[in-house]
């Protein structure tokens, strides 16, 4: 499956804290400029997850579901330090689903949010909470923010 989506900083006081949430942790095993693999865990469901960059708001991204139990195991033995926890917020505007992620652990303090489009090209509304786009920035990069993270800048 293709994704195209593209990733603002958020004025964290403004926008609404509504909508349904999810606690996701996920560790990353291979991290590249091109290619990360990692597993997840959304609230009680267990992923891995496979993304392939095409260009600076497209990629390829696979995901499978996996048992808890190896879900934990690989977190714990070959994710090491690269790990990255949030809650995310499936926030509707116009229409739209935006997915606003505040981070937590050594990413305390960031919330950024995401849209995914159906094409490269297509129009949305943005809300009035959202601040800079920083798509082409790859520090917002979660697979990047797993091995520098936030607190660190």
């Amino acid at each position: 499956m293709i994704e195209i989506e593209k990733k603002f900083l958020v004025e964290s006081e403004r926008w609404p804290k509504t909508g349904r949430s999810i606690r996701i942790t996920q560790g990353y095993m291979v991290r590249t400029d091109e290619l990360v693999f990692r597993v997840r865990k959304k609230n009680d469901q267990c992923y891995l997850s496979l993304k392939a960059k095409i260009d600076v708001q497209s990629s390829y991204d696979y995901e499978y579901p996996i048992p808890r139990e190896d879900a934990d195991v690989m977190l714990e033995k070959l994710c090491g330090d690269c790990i990255v926890e949030k809650t995310r917020y499936l926030v509707q505007h116009e229409g739209m689903t935006w997915e606003v992620d505040q981070f937590h652990g050594r990413n305390e303090g960031l919330v950024v949010a995401e849209i995914e489009l159906p094409a490269a090209d297509s129009f949305f509304h943005t809300p009035d909470w959202i601040a800079e786009e920083v798509t082409a920035d790859s520090r917002y990069r979660n697979a990047s923010l797993a091995v520098h993270p936030f607190s660190q800048w």
